[in-house]
């Protein structure tokens, strides 16, 4: 059963530390149920098989099964005179992941099995990341079978990912023995456009699909549809109006495409049952110089902009623009893989959302992470969430990120709310995980490798 805490004025925490899905399992099918006739952003629509809208039935596997969707609240830091509160939203609670995508992997998954219970069909799915999608999906589709919501030969995964990211893999127990990797395989392609695993992903399916369900009758689902984060996000707007006092917030969220924040806006869409909820929420795109499009589409209305940079002694300044870095050590430097989607679909949702609502961006870079690192680190340190004493230890960005755009923010006068709720989207270390063993890994250089891969997962 659910946990649940009260607010605690001694630890800032408050809401359900576990089974966050099952707690609102109530709501969540009926947000299913709605989202059945929701169209995603223009551009974002897959196509294809998907499950439909619903979840297996409840039980005690079930209520296993989404354990480790953990939600929690805390006040990371509060001026003297309640002038400004810097709150977290801890999404990180999956030791398995360390990142929010457990919540959309796990809904997936459910999706995936209550198909399967209905029909008999196995199903596969297919999904591009790069590496944290993978690694969550990975996870849910193993508890399905650790839970005994699916068979293995009922539940498989394809994970196709860029080469650059396979650092960030988690070894997986799907890589158990070769039957399992063969069935439930990583493919990874070499290139330097990681975007390309998506157009990859996406062509396998096209070309694949029909045939396996006639040859094998294996269901393949390329789950990369908006909507499957959407549904899965609305529950930090659940959380938000049952834990959280009521009244204006900027929510803060590192962003590659802002599926996050898209579902929270999407949740309180759902509860209030209005198009604009009127909550008093704002939205605050905090991006890295590696993709830093949807910032550069808030406010230029193009994707291409950047600033004009100055060299000096090494380094990289500009002071014109306060929503771009003030200094970097490369205009064009890479912070985090994860963040690897250039001109995302949803920017122009999220345009609109933030031109109504209120809010805005900030585009970071490493050595600003770096010199906010300390604090950062001190600031976490009292909520549980520990970062690694060396910053070339850390492997998941997001949460520094988020933290740094947000005191840039403040400090740019670009946060105006009392309140800042950041989104703690992913944080894990070196030390944190075992990474994936290369040999286990698929090399793919073309869309045939890849089909291949497909059937013989397949098979």
């Amino acid at each position: 059963m659910t946990t649940t805490l009260p607010v605690s004025a001694t630890t800032g925490t408050a809401g359900p530390r576990c089974g966050a899905l099952t707690h609102y399992d109530t709501e969540l099918r009926a947000v299913l149920a709605d989202a059945a006739d929701a169209p995603g952003p223009a551009g974002t629509d897959i196509g294809g098989f998907a499950p439909a809208w619903e979840l297996p039935d409840p039980g005690d596997d079930l209520d296993r099964f989404f354990a480790p969707s953990g939600i929690s609240a805390h006040t990371l830091h509060e001026a003297d005179d309640a002038s400004r509160r810097i709150s977290l939203l801890n999404l990180m609670h999956n030791p398995r992941t360390r990142t929010t995508k457990t919540f959309a992997s796990l809904v997936i998954v459910a999706r995936a099995v209550a198909h399967i219970r209905r029909t008999g069909e196995p199903v596969m799915i297919l999904t591009p990341s790069s590496a944290n999608k993978a690694t969550a999906l990975r996870d849910a589709v193993l508890r399905a079978h650790e839970t005994g919501l699916a068979d293995p030969r009922q539940l498989r995964i394809v994970s196709v990912v860029p080469s650059g990211s396979t650092a960030k893999l988690w070894h997986s127990d799907l890589a158990g023995d070769e039957a399992s990797r063969t069935a439930n395989p990583v493919a990874v392609l070499r290139t330097d456009r990681p975007g390309d695993v998506k157009q990859l992903a996406r062509a396998a399916v096209e070309q694949e699909a029909q045939t396996l369900y006639a040859d094998r009758g294996v269901r393949l689902w390329h789950s990369l549809d908006l909507r499957n984060y959407m549904v899965a996000d609305a529950i930090r707007a659940l959380f938000e109006r049952d834990f959280l006092p009521a009244g204006e917030r900027t929510h803060a969220h590192s962003v590659s495409s802002a599926f996050g924040l898209l579902g929270h806006f999407h949740g309180q869409q759902w509860h209030t049952g209005r198009r604009w909820p009127d909550l008093g929420s704002q939205y605050f795109l905090v991006q890295h110089l590696g993709t830093p499009d949807m910032v550069a589409s808030l406010y230029h209305g193009r994707f291409d902009h950047r600033p004009s940079w100055v060299s000096r002694e090494g380094l990289f300044h500009q002071d014109v623009d306060p929503h771009f870095p003030q200094v970097a050590h490369d205009p064009d430097e890479q912070l985090d893989a994860t963040f690897y989607t250039h001109t995302p679909a949803t920017s122009a949702q999220m345009n609109e959302i933030i031109g109504r609502q209120g809010g805005g961006g900030v585009v970071v870079s490493l050595m600003e992470c770096l010199e906010r690192y300390p604090h950062i680190r001190h600031m976490l340190e009292p909520h549980g969430v520990h970062l690694p004493a060396d910053p070339r230890d850390l492997r998941e960005w997001s949460l520094v990120m988020a933290l740094t755009g947000v005191l840039n923010g403040i400090d740019r006068g670009l946060i105006t709310t009392r309140e800042v709720l950041v989104h703690g989207s992913g944080s894990y270390g070196a030390g944190d995980f075992r990474t994936a063993d290369p040999r286990h890994l698929r090399s793919i250089a073309s869309l045939d490798d890849l089909r291949r891969v497909v059937r013989a997962a397949a098979a």
